[in-house]
């Protein structure tokens, strides 16, 4: 076997291999000699059929199973004698090949590149850190009283009001037709809930069981079913009861009756709540920050290949997007060239850091332990409520996917890796300065996790088709 460097141009390599003749017909002919042991042919006894006649009648597809063996034997060899470290599949291309001549293929590929090191230490980052509000606190613990509010009839017939719950029929029309979804009989709504479409309770209110009212609303622009996103809609509603809210005393015995010791171990669990969200935001600040230093100060030469995987993933989610809102290219105010170059830098950019983010946990040992894995399928399998055996095999028995749960954990790991290593100050804010962040939806600071392996791609719920005005 003779391998041959023929080009050699930043990350990319092409090679000449070739295979003597000589070398596949041996093969060929000890393949046929193994065969010969064993094949039963009419009029020869087991064992002594010529070979020639063997050859003739399996040789061809013995030949096949040859040149697919020398072919993976040769890439092999070519990749291992260079010591090679490829960064996707290599391209094969059978250039020359006849019966009794030599087997000749090219060998395409993209190297991974030498990732800088990393000086953790020198990394600065900060750490916001928000104390929970006291009210933040009250707040919550009421509007879980009210979503746990009972209601009772009336003593005496009044008009609806705001905390009132109502049961009303309802039919809706866009453009003076029905619409699938926009009806419904006995439909109990709490007004003030904010549950329906901006407006709609709000006309509700003063009317009286019996009454007949001409809502009219206007949906959305971003509302989940295109096709009724910014439309004037007039419904019909019948307000058949109304009940009143029982007044909820927000005390130890509510507490108890919830299964807490009192009031205080219940305030204690929204504290933990808030401050475990407040942390968790607070982390994921600190965590693209980290990618931004990591992005701006070690720039490198990145597998095209590479890019062009992570650069269509982003597009067709664009795509999918876009078709899913109804929403046009035009609308974006760039075009689609303009478009496609953004998307391309963060597709290499994304490359970029999680080849960085590989080489330092790969380089520190750090690893996803199959605990950590199995608790990641389970989280998985209990979004999908009586389907946890489904999801729980479909992981089994796929493992692309599985890699997909394993790449953001290991991502996540490396960056607490560098957390612990990197200059980290801590900076108290408000609230209000933690939930604010200008750049929340940038796509040029999306999780590198993709690169490391491939991420799950994130389901957006569809509007519930059956309650519109929901």
């Amino acid at each position: 076997m003779q391998v041959t460097e023929i080009a050699a141009d930043g990350l990319k390599r092409e090679f000449k291999v070739t295979v003597a003749a000589s070398e596949i017909e041996s093969r060929v002919q000890s393949r046929l000699a193994r065969l010969a042991k064993t094949v039963r042919m009419p009029g020869f006894r087991p064992g002594k059929a010529p070979l020639p006649l063997l050859k003739k009648q399996y040789g061809r597809s013995i030949l096949g199973e040859i040149l697919e063996e020398a072919v993976d034997e040769g890439s092999k060899k070519t990749i291992g004698d260079n010591q090679l470290r490829p960064a996707l599949r290599p391209q094969i291309e059978v250039t020359s090949f006849d019966e009794g001549k030599d087997l000749e293929f090219a060998l395409k590929l993209e190297l991974l590149p030498d990732v800088p090191e990393v000086d953790l230490g020198a990394l600065t980052l900060v750490r916001q850190v928000a104390e929970v509000p006291v009210d933040k606190v009250e707040q919550a613990i009421d509007g879980f009283a009210k979503s746990r509010q009972k209601f009772e009839p009336l003593a005496e017939p009044r008009p609806a009001q705001d905390g009132d719950q109502v049961a009303i029929d309802f039919e809706g029309r866009i453009d003076g037709e029905l619409f699938e979804g926009g009806a419904a009989k006995d439909f109990p709504l709490r007004l003030g809930s904010k549950s329906m479409i901006p407006g709609f309770e709000e006309q509700i209110v003063g009317a009286m069981p019996g009454d007949v009212r001409e809502v009219r609303v206007t949906f959305p622009a971003d509302y989940g079913r295109a096709e009724m996103a910014g439309k004037d809609a007039v419904f019909t509603v019948t307000v058949k009861d109304i009940k009143a809210p029982v007044p909820i005393a927000i005390d130890d015995n509510w507490a108890q009756e919830l299964g807490l010791e009192g009031l205080s171990e219940l305030k204690d669990t929204f504290q933990k709540r808030f401050t475990d969200e407040y942390q968790g935001l607070s982390r994921t600040r600190m965590k693209r920050a980290l990618l931004d230093q990591l992005a701006d100060q070690y720039r490198f030469g990145v597998p095209q290949g590479m890019v062009d995987l992570e650069f269509e993933a982003i597009w067709k989610q664009l795509q999918d997007e876009m078709e899913r809102t109804g929403s046009t290219l035009a609308e974006q105010g760039k075009s689609e060239d303009e478009l496609k170059a953004e998307y391309r830098d963060i597709a290499e950019r994304r490359v970029r850091l999680g080849l960085i983010l590989s080489d330092i946990g790969t380089k520190n040992d750090v690893v996803v332990e199959t605990e950590e894995l199995q608790q990641a399928i389970t989280r998985e399998a209990m979004r999908y409520p009586g389907q946890e055996r489904k999801v729980f095999e479909f992981f089994k028995g796929n493992q692309q996917a599985l890699e997909s749960l394993r790449a953001p954990l290991f991502e996540d790991k490396v960056c607490d890796f560098i957390f612990d290593r990197a200059q980290v100050t801590e900076q108290p804010v408000s609230v209000e300065d933690l939930m604010r962040d200008p750049d929340e939806d940038s796509e040029a600071n999306a999780s590198a996790a993709a690169v490391v392996g491939a991420a799950i791609e994130a389901e957006t719920a569809e509007a519930d088709a059956t309650k519109p005005v929901a």
